[in-house]
């Protein structure tokens, strides 16, 4: 196994209906009002974008992403990144257990590009895999709070 590939997959159960999250996931140039991590994200067009990470460890992540794939029946949106990380990205959008709320599934698989995760990356390893799983942890409580505040502000249906 190389120390520098990744997999990784979080699922998020989420009290509000998978439309909605869909419609908030497929605005990746909103994260950052909601994903305090996501510290930038500056559009190239209306399919890509650089964007800007940073978790608890002090190293920022820069990549190019690219939209592969958008499909709001199937609930999918997927992106192709290079840059420090370089692979995918997918988000699976579905009606969540017993048909209540949503369940909104993230998969990634990278390689990490970045020279100074690289050069750390057999004794860093379980600091980044500590460092990923806050990210999300974090995301998730972002978005339950952006989503509350579109039901307040009577944005969201």
């Amino acid at each position: 196994m190389a120390f520098t590939h990744y997999r990784f997959r979080s699922v998020w159960t989420l009290p509000v209906p998978p439309g909605a999250v869909y419609e908030v996931l497929e605005r990746g140039e909103d994260y950052p009002r909601w994903w305090k991590q996501v510290r930038e994200v500056i559009p190239l067009d209306e399919h890509s974008g650089r964007a800007r990470f940073r978790s608890v460890l002090p190293v920022d992540l820069v990549i190019t992403a690219w939209e592969t794939r958008r499909d709001p029946d199937a609930g999918i949106l997927e992106i192709g990144m290079a840059g420090d990380l370089e692979g995918w990205a997918r988000w699976t959008v579905r009606g969540g257990p017993g048909g209540r709320g949503t369940r909104a599934v993230y998969e990634q698989e990278v390689e990490v590009r970045h020279a100074l995760m690289r050069a750390f990356a057999l004794p860093g390893r379980p600091f980044f895999l500590v460092n990923h799983a806050l990210m999300m942890r974090s995301g998730r409580r972002g978005l339950l709070v952006h989503l509350a505040r579109l039901d307040a502000d009577g944005s969201r249906d």
